[in-house]
């Protein structure tokens, strides 16, 4: 039902130009692309905003080109994916893990979603998108595959040394 409400709210956009179909879209994905944003971004919700905002921008835009062949979710979470691998490859970051954490290092820790974005932020770019896909989103393996365009044998790599890097760290800091 939800699937047909998406692809209805789609062609009014697509065929009409409806802005409030549009909003309508917006409304019920914002938290999810925002939520994805957040983990990815370990916890700048300033940068979340923007990236968020970019993708509705050109799923606004390139609206016309969903085919339906996936889920609607599934073609905006491709379309975030796309920003956020974009505005990595801007940044050009050669940053070490180290570096990265290091960041944390200033900030006072809140608790355990502090920690948790401190255990991502050792995670590899594509770990971390997997994880958070699955474990925060509750996307399933065929999904992640299809938004990241991997192998589903990769994804299930992926989410396997994340899952072991997130157990270790979080073990190792009184959680376990």
């Amino acid at each position: 039902m939800a699937q047909l409400s998406d692809i209805s709210l789609v062609a009014q956009v697509a065929v009409f130009h409806n802005k409030r179909a549009f909003d309508q879209l917006v409304r019920k994905y914002q938290s999810p692309v925002r939520r994805f944003f957040l983990a990815q971004t370990l916890g700048d919700t300033q940068l979340s905003d923007d990236l968020a905002q970019d993708t509705f921008i050109k799923a606004y835009t390139r609206i016309a080109s969903f085919k339906g062949m996936a889920g609607f979710q599934t073609w905006l979470m491709r379309i975030a994916y796309n920003v956020l691998y974009d505005y990595r490859r801007s940044l050009k970051q050669t940053t070490d893990v180290d570096q990265q954490v290091a960041r944390f290092s200033s900030e006072p820790p809140a608790g355990l979603k502090m920690d948790l974005y401190k255990a991502l932020a050792l995670l590899k770019p594509d770990e971390r998108t997997c994880i958070t896909m699955q474990l925060i989103d509750g996307l399933p393996i065929d999904e992640i595959a299809d938004i990241m365009q991997l192998p589903q044998g990769t994804v299930k790599s992926h989410l396997s040394r994340g899952k072991k890097q997130l157990a270790n760290y979080l073990k190792n800091n009184g959680y376990g």
